[in-house]
């Protein structure tokens, strides 16, 4: 079974290498892959950030030490509505 399934959400930490800030953002997975401990999905919330960079839905890859959180569809959008 993979570390992170379609359908799951992550929440990433991404970093600008010239400023050091940061920005978590959620993203939705569609695809995990466990051998090269990387998550591809897409982006479910607009960057403040990296607003210029990034932008809702846009595609990521991104590897496991960036990922903060972590929640399956159903309590992610349980926690979302509340």
């Amino acid at each position: 079974m993979a570390a992170y399934e379609a359908g799951d959400y992550v929440k990433v930490e991404l970093t600008d290498e010239a400023t050091g800030e940061s920005e978590w953002l959620w993203m939705r997975v569609e695809r995990c892959d466990d051998t090269n401990r990387l998550v591809f999905g897409r982006l479910d919330n607009e960057p403040v950030v990296f607003g210029k960079e990034l932008k809702l839905g846009q595609e990521l890859a991104v590897s496991f030490g960036k990922i903060r959180d972590h929640e399956k569809p159903s309590d992610f959008y349980t926690r979302r509505h509340k």
